[in-house]
């Protein structure tokens, strides 16, 4: 029997919802979650949170992370059935601070068309990396520029599934983003 193991896409201001519940539900399915991030230490999550007299998000400190169990160097894309990548601020610095290895890791996800799951800032790396292009997409609002930019087709919806890509707006749209990358792992490990 097939083993599933997920790769999560770590790193310090990762939204905290968006981490934790994929980390947890994923393991709930009985899967082996690797968390990689730029350095193996617990990372400091971030919460994004709306407040009175505010125009924008504000940002709070979230819970620690401790999970990490490999840098992002270390990965080999080849031993994994799917990749998450949580919003915050993570993706805009992991993109840019482990450009070589994000790149490489993301690029062999599309190249192999297994299931990616990206959620609110998530796609800032998949922006990054020309992976958008004619892709139906939904991300957190403030990312949508970045989107359309890279050549997405942008739409505003609790979650969409285009080929081996799930994307949400943001952590309320959690349960629908698992529920469908999950159906997407199970039909590719079905078929593998």
């Amino acid at each position: 029997m097939h083993h599933v193991k997920i790769l999560i896409i770590g790193g310090d201001a990762a939204e905290d919802l968006e981490i934790f519940y994929p980390y947890f539900r994923l393991k709930e399915e009985g899967w082996r979650v690797d968390v990689a991030a730029p350095t193996k230490k617990p990372l400091r999550t971030v919460v994004h949170d709306f407040e009175e007299g505010w125009e924008t998000y504000t940002e709070k400190p979230g819970h620690r992370f401790p999970w990490v169990t490999k840098t992002l160097a270390e990965v080999n894309p080849d031993d994994y059935d799917g990749l998450v990548i949580p919003g915050g601020r993570m993706p805009e610095y992991v993109r840019v601070n482990a450009e070589e290895d994000v790149k490489r890791i993301v690029t062999k996800f599309f190249q192999d068309n297994k299931p990616v799951a990206a959620i609110c800032h998530g796609p800032q790396i998949l922006a990054a990396f020309n992976l958008l292009k004619g892709r139906k997409v939904t991300t957190y609002i403030a990312v949508k520029p970045e989107a359309v930019n890279a050549g997405a087709i942008w739409v505003d919806e609790e979650v969409v599934v285009d080929g081996n890509l799930v994307t949400s707006r943001a952590w309320p749209d959690n349960p629908a983003w698992m529920r469908e990358f999950i159906k997407l792992v199970k039909e590719r490990v079905k078929t593998a």
